[in-house]
């Protein structure tokens, strides 16, 4: 009996720990309140195999206990077995047909959805926004080929329209996730490329995150969607095309840094329309809700970054100790100036997921 007992507090105690841990993640990484038409295809299936599910269950397990009461020993009964049922057509149709038919209700739909997100047809139609998405480790870059427009980690699209996404990856596999507004999709190295698409319903900002394990910081991979009105958007490309990248800085101080950008920084970075080297394209840098995608946006924050990005992304491939602290301040003044349009993350809910 303690043996027993000890198993079921054992067991016990980790389904209560699990649930505990499931409630421990970023609230807005959810698939559970779903503001796109991706996500809220993949949150009915959902729905549906849960109650599938449920049906099953409750079945069973009123089964179990008529079974249970009904042919159990009772007082005085000794070597009770009670008469074996064998051979009986009606039950084994049964409990042949009901799992087939739920099948198909679970079947039919997924099917339906699969072939739905897939759906390309109005990818090359007039005014469709199409955006090549790189993954990298462990950052993600955006390029609006019909715009030349290159930008990194935050994404920016019009809300209420269907847009397309060319997905590849420079090194490893990733996966490109954004469970409010969409589902998955995995970024191959080579060219094998994937598509997907994104529609948002709402205007805000839509957290993203990387979900296939591809290198120390897998779990530091995040990124932003960013849905404005179809009005904003067009006002944040137009800021976007006419950035001059070689725009003087404000400040004396930002001045030195903008050279210690050009001389130390270039090779791997942009500024203005282009792909990077090995690092993000940073034309609008303060205009980011995350300094390397994690860290909150500070001028202290993004001096550690430069100095020593090691200690903040293990595996990554930007240099440490390539500048000094002192250079490394004149060169976030100058990236902290990098404001090229009125259209950003403050502009919107930065939490649309939130309900009250």
């Amino acid at each position: 009996m303690r043996g027993w007992m000890g198993k079921f507090r054992s067991l016990f105690l980790f389904g209560a720990l699990t649930l505990l841990l499931s409630g421990c993640g970023v609230d807005n990484l959810s698939a559970l309140k779903p503001k796109g038409y991706g996500s809220e295809l993949l949150f009915d299936l959902m729905l549906i195999s849960i109650a599938i599910m449920l049906f099953v269950f409750v079945i069973v397990m009123a089964i179990y206990t008529f079974v249970l009461i009904r042919y159990r020993q009772k007082k005085g009964q000794e070597d009770f077995i009670p008469k074996q049922t064998e051979g009986v057509k009606a039950l084994e149709i049964i409990w042949t047909v009901i799992p087939i038919i739920l099948l198909l209700v679970l079947a039919v739909p997924t099917v339906q959805a699969t072939f739905d997100l897939a759906d390309e047809s109005t990818k090359d139609d007039e005014g469709v926004t199409t955006i090549e998405v790189t993954g990298n480790q462990f950052w993600w870059h955006f390029g609006y080929p019909n715009d030349e427009i290159s930008t990194s980690q935050d994404l920016y699209i019009p809300v209420g329209e269907k847009v397309y996404l060319d997905m590849k990856s420079s090194d490893v596999i990733h996966s490109f996730w954004v469970p409010s507004i969409a589902g998955k999709m995995d970024t191959n190295p080579g060219d094998n490329n994937n598509t997907m698409s994104l529609e948002a319903y709402e205007e805000g900002v839509y957290w993203g995150q990387c979900t296939e394990l591809c290198g120390e910081s897998h779990s530091l991979m995040d990124f932003r969607v960013i849905a404005v009105s179809p009005e904003d958007y067009e006002q944040w490309k137009e800021d976007m095309q006419n950035v001059d990248p070689e725009a003087e800085a404000q400040t004396a101080d930002a001045q030195e840094g903008q050279d210690l950008f050009e001389n130390s920084c270039m090779g791997c970075h942009a500024i203005g329309d282009g792909a990077a080297g090995q690092g993000p394209n940073l034309t609008n840098f303060a205009n980011r809700t995350k300094i390397a995608g994690i860290l909150e946006p500070s001028k202290e924050n993004l001096v550690n970054w430069i100095v020593n990005p090691e200690e903040i992304k293990p595996g990554n491939q930007m240099p440490a100790n390539l500048v000094s602290e002192e250079e490394a301040s004149k060169i976030a003044d100058y990236l902290l100036e990098l404001d090229h349009s009125d259209i950003g993350p403050e502009s919107v809910d930065e939490q649309p997921q939130e309900e009250d």
